[in-house]
């Protein structure tokens, strides 16, 4: 007996699309819980070899034993190198507690854990990355591209008066978001470029741009037109977060920041908070870009203003190796890491710390 269904080409397709939606999240959800899994089980090994090593007296030459060993008993097990093993005892030495290893730890995949125990020293910043690689989805050669570029120091030490301008919230959020120098060497622009050609490039590489931005940012438009009684002004860029819910506006200089400009950024905020913004949104914010900067004179020229301003700064250098300049991250990029997980806890490209 017919159900009275009709099976047409639309609704079967939004039953395939929703199947596959459903079967690629289960597929996530169960690579992320073998990355725990793993991560825990490598801490765990890592944690017995220094006991061993430590109470013992077991030399260095344990590990070349053990992965023999460990090889034999699980021969289709890739993960029980004498250089993973080594990383294991690193990352035991590394983070000491359990719970930060469950927390953060063994929420980023191998490969990315042993890029910041080779190239950081200090375990506030190996968890400060690893928390933005979990925020971000970095693969592992945009961290290190990060890492390189010293984001860490960079981020939230822009001169602003957000403490003045913004609630509390507000205000110690958009603090934390921007960054005191943006790293712009992705546009292969001389030291010399015009305002004009640093917009367009920017422009032209947008994705990179907002990657260095950060999450959250989403692009509105470059020379965007405002009217007020009849006169035209044009927004270098403007662009609406999602996290702090408003418009962010940036303007593009290629000088030393000088206290005028802090006037035209502040006409600008006005205006669009009184044309474009809505009831919900919160105040919108503007930020300078510029070459360079003198503290003082960024403050004197941002102090008595009622509107959100802060000054940041950009780097240009030599262009990056091709290999970086192609491993920006998207979604599908994220899913298709997380999938092939187990991948990760092959042997590393590079040596591992040493012991």
């Amino acid at each position: 007996m017919g159900t009275g269904f009709e099976l047409t080409s639309d609704n079967y397709e939004d039953f395939l699309t929703g199947l596959k939606a459903r079967i690629r999240q289960a597929q996530v959800k169960a690579a992320l819980a073998v990355n725990r899994e793993l991560i825990l089980l490598y801490w765990q090994i890592g944690q017995d070899i220094l006991q061993r090593q430590s109470e013992a007296g077991w030399g260095a030459k344990v590990i070349d034993r053990l992965a023999r060993d460990l090889k034999t008993e699980f021969p289709n097990m890739k993960g029980f190198s004498p250089r993973n093993l080594k990383y294991m005892r690193a990352l035991a030495e590394a983070y000491p507690e359990e719970q930060i290893v469950l927390r953060v730890i063994a929420q980023i995949p191998w490969g990315h854990n042993q890029s910041l125990l080779n190239k950081l020293e200090s375990q506030e910043q190996r968890l400060w990355y690893a928390q933005k690689v979990t925020e971000n989805g970095w693969n592992r050669n945009t961290l290190e591209l990060q890492i390189k570029s010293d984001l860490f120091s960079r981020q939230g030490v822009a001169l602003t008066n957000f403490e003045q301008t913004l609630p509390a919230p507000q205000s110690d959020l958009a603090q934390s978001l921007l960054k005191s120098e943006y790293n712009l060497e992705f546009l292969e622009l001389q030291e010399k470029a015009h305002e004009r050609e640093l917009e367009q490039a920017l422009v032209s590489h947008m994705q990179k741009f907002l990657l260095e931005l950060g999450v959250g940012f989403s692009f509105m438009g470059h020379q965007y037109r405002l009217e007020v009684e009849g006169d035209e002004f044009f927004v270098d860029l403007l662009f609406y977060h999602v996290r702090l819910r408003c418009y962010v506006v940036i303007e593009l200089k290629t000088t030393e920041f000088r206290p005028e400009f802090s006037g035209q950024i502040n006409f600008y905020v006005n205006v669009i908070d009184d044309h474009l913004r809505h009831s919900d949104d919160q105040p919108t914010i503007g930020i300078v870009l510029c070459r360079s900067r003198k503290q003082s004179i960024v403050h004197y020229a941002l102090r008595g203003m009622s509107q959100p301003i802060g000054v940041s700064t950009y780097e240009l250098g030599a262009p990056l190796p091709e290999a970086v300049q192609q491993s920006l991250p998207s979604v599908e990029q994220l899913q298709m890491e997380i999938e092939s997980v187990a991948a990760e806890f092959e042997e590393g490209d590079s040596a591992p710390p040493e012991s």
